[in-house]
């Protein structure tokens, strides 16, 4: 177990708790959650990670939940400053990475305007590690040489944005993309992508309960209205799904007793 972090009282730590298991935890995100007085949460902090924290440390979930109630920023952001004023160690604890659709630098900008300095603690963003998890390669020097992430909450009907998008050969990852799968559809074939092209949806992603499903632009927002999976689906849009799916399709096959006679340093040197 890492050691705790100390506090400076006027300063909040805004953390990246990783995407989903806690493994994907960093070490120092880790040793500042141990050392908290005050934790403010989200909704995709799961339960394990908040148990890192010491028996006395104060929980305050503040999250936020798709078309459902939720605390506003202008709270979350009153409920940081109170804390840091009672003179608590605080840590803002954020889902994947505070400032990948994280708001992380909006609140610590507020918080600066109001006297408190703060700190971000980098995490693993759901771009990552879901596509780790699901075995899909956000880069391929073949396919794709750059990732552009999206957020699916604006996705709006703009022939130049999405023409953009796809021109760029880009790696395509749209966060919340699930909810809004009908617009992004629309947008990349008025843009010129061909029906064809893969997309992966990862639901729940790092997480035990992972569910990935890979299909087409064609049947996207079919498939998307059939997940009913209540966490969090990532979608990824580009030629490097089927490379993941390739790449599946030969581990499977694989022999664990023929893969280690195979191994090309042991053909050279064996």
């Amino acid at each position: 177990m890492p050691n705790s972090v100390d506090f400076d009282e006027n300063r909040i730590a805004i953390v990246g708790a990783g995407c989903g298991d806690i493994d994907l935890l960093t070490i120092k995100a880790a040793r500042a959650i141990i050392g908290a007085q005050a934790i403010v949460y989200d909704n995709l902090v799961s339960r394990d990670i908040l148990q890192l924290a010491a028996d006395d440390c104060e929980l305050h979930y503040m999250g936020k939940r798709y078309e459902e109630p939720s605390a506003t920023q202008e709270q979350i952001n009153l409920k940081l400053l109170q804390l840091s004023q009672q003179g608590k160690g605080v840590i803002r604890l954020k889902g994947g990475d505070p400032n990948v659709f994280g708001r992380g630098a909006e609140e610590a900008l507020f918080l600066a305007q109001h006297g408190i300095k703060s700190e971000f603690i980098a995490g693993v963003t759901a771009a990552l590690g879901c596509a780790a998890s699901a075995g899909v390669p956000l880069t391929h020097r073949k396919v794709s040489r750059s990732v552009t992430f999206v957020t699916g909450h604006h996705c709006d009907d703009s022939a130049i944005e999405w023409g953009g998008l796809l021109a760029s050969k880009s790696t395509l990852v749209f966060y919340m993309g699930k909810e809004r799968a009908a617009d992004i559809a629309h947008g990349l074939l008025k843009a010129g992508a061909k029906l064809s092209l893969p997309v992966a949806f990862i639901s729940n992603g790092g997480r035990t309960d992972q569910q990935v499903i890979t299909t087409t632009i064609r049947d996207m927002v079919d498939v998307a209205g059939a997940i009913k999976v209540e966490g969090p689906t990532l979608l990824i849009v580009g030629e490097v799904v089927a490379i993941g799916q390739e790449l599946a399709n030969c581990m499977s096959g694989l022999d664990l007793g023929q893969m280690t006679s195979n191994l090309p340093l042991e053909r050279a040197y064996g």
